[in-house]
């Protein structure tokens, strides 16, 4: 029997429906955390699965849908959510929409308080040019905290391969700001891990991947990347911005 799928029997035995106090979270992930470093993804997002039951969830940003298949795989039905800013590619909600209509996920759709339009009216046309750091607050930040607010628990596509911010993201660590804890299953694989398990196994993959994309955000803040450049120069370009802050 694995570490990882001694700690999964280990959860079963508790509670996984009922939310745990601040304190117990990060004991577990002080405990945990170290014992999951080199397991599997699938052994990892069993661990949540098994610990926190229907306080644990997925998040996409639909560049592709590597990450809800993982999850599916494990436990069909898992709420993958997705945080609908008003300023996405087509590309991106039409991902989305064909994740929700062909995996076995529960599809949340998260969005603002205020519309685009409102947003305008209160902060001036175009905020994502004149504050971007404010922007992704109001749109994407605040949004995805409210959105979590029902789960101890959260599993993201972060990979360390993707930028010097990433390096150290463990697979299984405490989010301080969103005071969770933060699942990382994906965190130790390359690139060429993510493009073998997408060709292997027929994965959803947002078109813009094969348009000059390899990072994907809002359309006003994103652009192709040139050949050579980072895979991320795409994001805020021309700007020394480099997360939204969700990641922060």
């Amino acid at each position: 029997m694995t570490a990882s799928t001694t700690l999964a029997a280990r959860a079963r035995r508790g509670t996984a429906t009922e939310g745990r106090s601040t304190e117990e979270l990060k004991s577990l992930v002080s405990i945990v955390g170290a014992e999951l470093e080199l397991a599997p993804a699938e052994d990892i997002i069993e661990w949540a699965v098994a610990t926190f039951g229907a306080r644990f969830c997925v998040t996409s940003s639909m560049s592709d849908a590597v990450l809800s298949h993982l999850a599916s795989r494990v436990s069909p039905g898992v709420p993958v959510v997705f945080l609908d800013t008003g300023y996405h590619f087509a590309e991106t909600i039409g991902t989305r929409d064909a994740v929700e209509a062909t995996m076995p996920v529960n599809l949340i759709n998260i969005t603002p308080v205020q519309s685009v339009a409102e947003q305008d009216a209160t902060y001036g046309k175009d905020l994502y040019k004149t504050d971007p750091d404010l922007c992704c607050k109001l749109r994407k930040v605040q949004p995805l905290a409210e959105g979590l607010a029902q789960y101890d628990a959260w599993a993201t596509g972060l990979r360390r391969a993707e930028t010097h911010n990433r390096v150290i993201a463990p697979v299984v660590g405490w989010d301080e700001k969103k005071q969770k804890v933060k699942v990382s299953p994906m965190a130790r694989w390359s690139d060429e891990d993510v493009d073998r398990y997408i060709s292997e196994n027929g994965i959803l993959v947002n078109p813009l991947r094969y348009d000059g994309y390899p990072s994907i955000g809002c359309w006003p803040c994103t652009r192709r990347v040139e050949e050579g450049e980072d895979a991320r120069a795409g994001r805020w370009a021309g700007t020394n911005k480099t997360e939204c802050g969700i990641h922060q």
